[in-house]
């Protein structure tokens, strides 16, 4: 997937990049004629054989506040149109919260929300004027749409994560920041089983389909890959 820089192409920053649905996004952008630079916690295979010219690829883990200090100086001369936290994890997502060790529920609260946020925060000088900034969230975040339970600890680190987020957006007010969390719909990946309704192409292609339609648009939108609005 070969795509010639141009001066005028958007940039795209994709944390947590490295498979799945982050790695999807970035084939998806790079193949809409963005330049992206996608970031990987280790390296990454799948990211290694686009081979784009348009792609840059960096180490850091969103959880070492040090290597996210040093991507942001590594980068002190781009800004994005759109900076998009993908990475999270969802270690013992099927246990009950009772089950799951201490240290582990607090490692998932600590991936899915406090990073997330933090990164944001590091990388808010790195937004370009009529940017955004997204955040990976997902449909079990939303508290009153929680009819059937399950992912106890996965679930309330998403509904954290969205509760962040909003303050994060408040505390910025001034900067009239476009800022959208989103839910990837239910997507065939090693998070989501093999089960699931719909697969990685059809999630990107949306996500991509919705952000691109909303671009620089201030406020804070908790949306689908459908674009449509979901419920806090």
């Amino acid at each position: 997937m070969a795509e010639l820089e141009h001066p005028s192409a958007r940039n795209a920053l994709i944390v947590g990049a490295s498979r799945g649905l982050g790695l999807g996004l970035v084939e998806t952008f790079l193949g809409r004629g963005w330049r992206v630079t996608a970031t990987q916690r280790k390296a990454s295979p799948g990211l290694a054989a686009l081979e784009s010219e348009a792609l840059t690829i960096e180490t850091a883990d969103i959880d070492d506040d040090q290597a996210v200090s040093v991507l942001h100086d590594r980068l002190a001369s781009r800004t994005f149109d759109l900076v998009f936290v993908v990475a999270g994890v969802a270690t013992q997502a099927h246990d009950p919260l009772h089950a799951v060790p201490r240290p582990v529920a607090a490692q998932v609260y600590l991936t899915n929300a406090i990073s997330p946020v933090r990164f944001a925060e590091a990388f808010r000088d790195r937004l370009a004027p009529g940017g955004s900034l997204v955040f990976m969230s997902s449909i079990l975040g939303s508290v009153g749409l929680n009819t059937s339970g399950g992912w106890e600890n996965y679930r309330a680190s998403k509904a954290a994560l969205n509760t962040l987020v909003r303050s994060f957006a408040i505390r910025h007010a001034a900067e009239n920041l476009s800022v959208v969390l989103m839910h990837p719909g239910w997507v065939r990946t090693e998070m989501g089983g093999d089960g699931a309704d719909i697969d990685v192409a059809t999630s990107v292609a949306g996500m991509a389909d919705v952000i691109e339609a909303r671009l620089g648009r201030p406020g804070t939108a908790y949306l689908d890959y459908r674009g449509e609005t979901l419920a806090w």
